[in-house]
């Protein structure tokens, strides 16, 4: 299957709608008969005053999921091929972020992280463009738009506003201006939601917002570890591109490296931002499906032992079916 993403074949979405759905057999056949879907973060709610939690129905709701989920897919299979992250045209990413945004059940319904992934998307486009744009903050002003937006939807997503300063870092010379540039995009955003809350007569509790980024990182998190026995594959994946990254790593243009140092800081920065929530929920996770998925897809675009990678990526897709039917 992964020889035929490797060519860069629009058919190929055919198949990638077919797996995408295939994928989420498991889930569809045991689907709970009520699945919530919480679009905006609580703070946010007066943008949004109707009841829509429930408004679709379960499969509905994965069917509506699946179709964001081959959107996206496509939008990233553009973008690592518009900047050339992979070295030729190829599908692969396309099919490797259909796979990892099928890793667990939480990230097969629709759910804020998921809708966060457009504006992740949205972000990296820009971000990479500071690699040629003399002057990047009009750039770096939308860019602190797009991550307030994001923390409206799910706050989380407000670290998203260290990759702005860190692309900086990696593709630009200071300039103050671009830093403040992105804060003053990001303030655009809550001044607006301020001012909603005034014309409420809640401006007082437009402070509380701010509470969660003062929660101590856990000690320790309450894991059963049974459950993600099907990451084992993605760990070995994982490593195996580190291998490929380290061997090509000098051979590559220097865009390529700093994009790749961008988006394994992105990777880190959206698993460990998962602190904030109150309460821990594995979709958070999804926030790291994009840069996983450009990870998967340098591996098996570079791997050369057919038999290998092929088994490989298929003893992923076993695992993904068989853990949806056993959760121990």
């Amino acid at each position: 299957m992964v020889n035929i993403f490797k060519v860069y074949n629009p058919l190929n979405i055919f198949w990638l709608a077919i797996l995408l759905y295939g994928l989420r057999i498991g889930y569809i056949v045991q689907v709970p008969d009520k699945v919530e879907f919480i679009m905006v973060e609580p703070f946010a709610r007066l943008l949004i005053p109707v009841a829509y939690e429930y408004a679709f129905s379960p499969v509905l709701n994965v069917f509506l999921a699946g179709v964001l989920v081959l959107g996206q897919a496509v939008l990233v299979n553009y973008m690592v091929n518009h900047f050339n992250l992979l070295g030729k045209p190829t599908f692969l990413p396309a099919l490797m972020y259909v796979t990892v945004t099928a890793l667990f059940m939480p990230f097969m319904v629709l759910s804020a992280p998921l809708m966060c992934n457009f504006l992740l998307i949205w972000m990296l486009f820009k971000l990479f463009s500071f690699y040629k744009s003399e002057d990047a903050k009009s750039t770096a002003y939308d860019l602190g738009m797009i991550v307030a937006i994001g923390s409206l939807i799910y706050f989380p997503y407000i670290f998203m506003f260290l990759a702005i300063w860190i692309a900086l870092v990696i593709f630009k010379p200071f300039n103050w201006r671009e830093w403040v540039s992105g804060i003053l995009g990001y303030a655009t955003v809550f001044f607006f939601l301020a001012v909603l809350y005034y014309l409420n007569g809640r401006l007082g509790r437009f402070y509380d917002i701010w509470t969660p980024l003062g929660t101590k990182f856990p000690n320790s998190i309450h894991i059963d570890y049974l459950d993600y026995l099907v990451l084992i594959p993605v760990i070995i994946i994982i490593a195996l591109y580190f291998v490929k990254l380290q061997q090509n790593f000098l051979k590559s243009y220097v865009h390529v490296r700093k994009s790749f140092q961008l988006l394994f800081i992105m990777f880190v920065v959206a698993g460990l931002s998962v602190y904030i929530r109150s309460t821990f929920n594995v979709n958070h996770f999804l926030l790291c499906a994009v840069p996983a998925a450009v990870f998967f897809s340098y591996y098996f675009v570079h791997a050369t032992t057919r038999w290998f990678y092929e088994s490989l990526y298929l003893l992923l897709l076993i695992s993904i079916v068989y853990f949806q039917f056993n959760t121990f």
